[in-house]
């Protein structure tokens, strides 16, 4: 039950995110100076959360590792 609200959560943060309707389903709107952007890093924050419940850690796909990189010195 508990991955089922993670995976709602998920998907209802990504579609706030993709805001298929053009900006008339905001929570804060993007207009109010310093925190027009708010609801959106939450979102994102959300969604970050929620893909790391399951082992996706987008972090570590831009991170390079130590052991290719002295096996391309070594060669």
């Amino acid at each position: 039950m508990k991955k089922i609200g993670i995976i709602f959560l998920g998907l209802l943060s990504l579609l706030y995110l993709l805001n298929p309707t053009a900006g008339i389903f905001e929570i804060i709107p993007d207009s109010i100076p310093l925190i027009g952007n708010l609801d959106e890093a939450a979102a994102v924050t959300i969604l970050l959360m929620c893909l790391k419940y399951f082992g996706f850690e987008l972090p570590d796909l831009f991170r390079r590792d130590k052991k290719n990189d002295e096996e391309i010195i070594i060669k």
